[in-house]
């Protein structure tokens, strides 16, 4: 079949209505085909649930609401007053007007709460974990090269989608610190590579003016450092300047446990090498000294990663990072020699520089199992990148579970993603890993799970570990092994009714020249490898409010873990299958009960209408 390609997601305003509630399709140009639109009505499980909570009559009173919500919904924190405030506000947005409030709702008014997902989501929007725990109990909305507009190897620098990160809700800003030409000023750009730079100071007032548009919690910048220690001095200067008592940084040079969330409110930090290990362990060394593999310096293991990973057919990518690589090293022999000067004369550490780092960064050096063992007296970021990662989750699991109750573990995307695409967060989340590093100007299914694990709690960027990844057994040494198989804990019941929405924001030929969509969704479990698995529904043809009615059920070993991943396709038997919304949500953070889930395009934004009528139960 032909289909419309000319926009990703036109909207319905060429929706082709004859006035009459059917849509017109042309065949070969000669012939027309007339679909009826058909408005979605209340399923049996809703016309039921009415029938039961208004006893039978035919309208449902503010109490019996209330008693629906509680009940079924398990909203037990409902009041009277509440429950009267929602149904004023459904009779007002479907009536324009509350003077039917003492009546009660009618079964249309009712499918209508049920699919308002401002009303009636699946998930709580308010912030509701344990916020005063060290900031090592929670995973934490990471952002990597967080200034990047697009690729990896050549794309703007800019403070725009730090901006964007920020108002999604991420805590985390990574930013790579490389001196100009003239060395006498700071820029942020991804080191040996062609991307265009962006001045520190832009990106440092964006991110104060936008730290805390959508969550009151602090922000952690963490900077890759390649400056002398003149500009290092800058640098500290910059941020007490821009940041004011914004800023926090400890009163010792390490902390031997974090602050919680709760208690830096409104508070930006820094996390990065301490400028003595930088030099002692980052390739900017002396001149002639060999480059110590153990550096910080992630563009370093991106771009040597790349060179030796890429295929042979991808010549052109290998190309251009060897030129950025080894153009980028051999102008460093300048570098060196200014370094040579500041560490001959002294100025190790810059005034003020080293006292605003607050949690100290660096990578694992010599036998992983030593580099993962927690120090009694100080509290580290170690970064891995996810090759690593998932290496040192096959050998040493507990250790870094172990490592992460009381440390922060940072994963970084491997160096052959340079078109910003993202890996499985899953593997760092079983291990504990707070900071899963994403390219978050790309999209894809790793991302969509990324913003399906940061809806939990509010949407705050902060979400509390799992207990199970916190305890200590036996003799204090005892934790969580990711690799043990486990028992099924919780079974997640779940039913797809109905879905609406599509003919409002999408043209009526966009997914198919000839006749209405033949939608299907696929319903996929992301978590622990035994939890992982995927269902669909049949196809609905020829439909633009399709009904299902399908039920599923998902054994769960880690349910505290678990995503519920939703994704609509349009069933095409020429070609592939047409993209018609996603979402991913927290299994643990599901309401139970009847909920509107609304659907998300590609790059994770809402689309304006399209929504899912679909039923939950943990059991």
């Amino acid at each position: 079949m032909g289909k419309n390609k000319n926009a990703e997601y036109p909207n319905a305003d060429d929706n082709n209505d004859d006035g009459k509630g059917s849509y017109n399709y042309k065949m070969f140009s000669v012939f027309n085909r007339k679909f009826k639109i058909t408005e979605p009505e209340p399923p049996a499980d809703v016309q039921n649930l009415f029938a039961e909570y208004s006893e039978g009559r035919q309208e449902m009173t503010a109490n019996q609401f209330r008693s629906f919500l509680t009940d079924h919904q398990s909203e037990h924190d409902c009041t009277l007053e509440e429950a009267e405030r929602l149904v004023a506000e459904i009779l007002q947005r479907r009536h324009h007007s509350t003077a039917y409030v003492d009546n009660g709702l009618k079964l249309d008014d009712f499918f209508e709460f049920l699919l308002s997902d401002d009303l009636n989501g699946p998930i709580n929007k308010q912030v509701h974990h344990d916020m005063c725990a060290p900031l090592s109990h929670y995973f934490i909305y990471t952002g990597h090269n967080s200034y990047l507009t697009g690729n990896q190897l050549s794309s703007d620098c800019s403070e725009v989608p730090i901006v964007r990160a920020l108002q999604r809700g991420v805590r985390v800003i990574e930013l790579d610190l490389w001196p100009n030409s003239s060395k006498d000023e700071i820029h942020v750009l991804h080191g040996r590579t062609l991307t265009t730079p962006v001045s520190l100071f832009k990106c440092l007032k964006s991110i104060r003016d936008y730290a805390f548009v959508r969550s009151p919690y602090p922000v952690i910048i963490t900077l890759e450092d390649h400056l002398t220690a003149e500009l290092q001095e800058k640098v500290a200067e910059m941020l007490v300047q821009i940041f004011g008592e914004m800023l926090y940084y400890p009163e010792s040079d390490s902390l031997i446990q974090l602050p919680s969330p709760e208690v830096l409110k409104y508070r930006v930090m820094i996390s990065t090498k301490p400028p003595k290990e930088y030099l002692e362990s980052s390739g900017i060394k002396q001149k002639g000294t060999p480059r110590d593999s153990g550096t910080e310096d992630d563009n370093e293991d991106y771009y040597e990663d790349a060179i030796e990973t890429f295929e042979t057919d991808d010549w052109v990518s290998t190309m251009l990072l060897t030129i950025c690589f080894y153009s980028q090293s051999n102008i460093s022999d300048e570098e060196d020699e200014d370094w040579s000067d500041c560490r001959s004369s002294g100025q190790l550490n810059p005034p003020g520089y080293k006292g605003l780092i607050t949690i100290h960064a660096g990578k694992p050096k010599g036998a992983l199992k030593d580099a993962l063992r927690p120090a009694a007296d100080k509290i580290r970021r170690l970064s891995m990148s996810e090759q690593e990662l998932e290496k040192a989750a096959t050998t040493n699991g507990t250790d870094i579970v172990r490592f992460t109750q009381n440390n922060i573990l940072r994963v970084y995307p491997k160096g052959t993603r340079i078109t910003s695409s993202n890996y499985k967060p899953m593997v760092g989340w079983m291990h504990g890993a707070q900071m899963i590093a994403f390219n978050m100007q790309g999209y894809g299914k790793s991302l969509w799970l990324m913003h399906g694990m940061f809806q939990a709690n509010g949407g705050c960027g902060y979400v509390k570990k799992p207990d199970f990844l916190m305890k200590k057994g036996i003799n204090n040494t005892e934790v969580f092994d990711p690799r043990k198989r486990l028992l099924v804990q919780k079974r997640l019941k779940v039913k797809v009714y109905l879905g609406d929405g599509w003919r409002l924001d999408f043209s009526h030929t966009h997914f198919d020249a000839y006749s209405p969509p033949d939608f299907y969704i696929k319903i996929y479990i992301v978590g622990a490898a035994v939890d992982s698995t995927q269902k669909k529904t049949r196809i609905i043809e020829d439909n633009w409010s399709p009904i299902w009615n399908e039920e599923f059920m998902f054994p769960l070993t880690l349910p505290e873990l678990a995503l519920l991943r939703i994704e609509v396709r349009d069933h095409d038997k020429s070609e592939k299958d047409d993209f018609g919304g996603q979402t991913c949500l927290p299994v643990s953070e599901l309401r139970r009960g009847i909920r509107s889930v609304h659907l998300h395009d590609k790059k994770g934004e809402k689309l304006n209408n399209v929504k899912l009528l679909m039923g939950f139960e943990l059991l």
